[in-house]
């Protein structure tokens, strides 16, 4: 099947790729978007492992108050560079990350900063106890089918640079 440039564009808008990568999937698929989607998606999720060594200094803090104002949630996203943390892809992901920590309410950052007690002490399996209470585990609130930690890795590979949650809060009025 041959290429057009309307294809090429589309799977453009739908991912961040390049062009010409975009290009070379779709030769590489017989031209099934689908398929090209899901392989681009993977390429990602591969690059964005590469880039997690790197050190992610720059950022920035977005808050999210809900309307009413008695909800409120912080997040501390850091990037590579000024200049990433400036993009809109980069503030929307910062945004949505701070609506769903005011949303799913967790508790600690990774798996790695759960005390043992807390872990033993819930009626939860260890599984669901990640689900419920660790941001990097939690199902995202908008698109329950991946993780934060997959929608931070979505945003490694749209933005080229190591992403890093360096920390978030989260108060409400009446709950200490």
């Amino acid at each position: 099947m041959s290429v057009t440039v309307e294809m090429v564009k589309e799977l453009r808008e739908r991912t961040g790729a390049g062009i010409k990568e975009c290009k070379d999937i779709l030769n590489e698929t017989n031209g099934d978007m689908q398929r090209a989607i899901e392989h681009l998606r993977a390429k990602g999720i591969e690059d964005a492992g590469k880039k997690q060594h790197r050190e992610a200094s720059e950022g920035r803090i977005e808050v999210y108050i809900h309307p009413g104002s008695r909800l409120v949630a912080m997040v501390e996203l850091n990037c590579e560079t000024d200049f990433v943390a400036r993009t809109d892809d980069f503030i929307h992901l910062s945004h949505e990350l701070a609506m769903h920590i005011a949303a799913a309410n967790p508790q600690y950052l990774s798996i790695d900063q759960v005390p043992s007690e807390d872990l033993n002490a819930s009626h939860l399996s260890e599984e669901q106890f990640y689900e419920e209470f660790v941001l990097l585990a939690q199902p995202y609130v908008k698109d329950p089918s991946q993780t934060i930690e997959e929608k931070i890795k979505q945003g490694i590979a749209k933005l080229g640079e190591n992403i890093v949650i360096r920390r978030f809060t989260r108060y409400e009025v009446g709950v200490a």
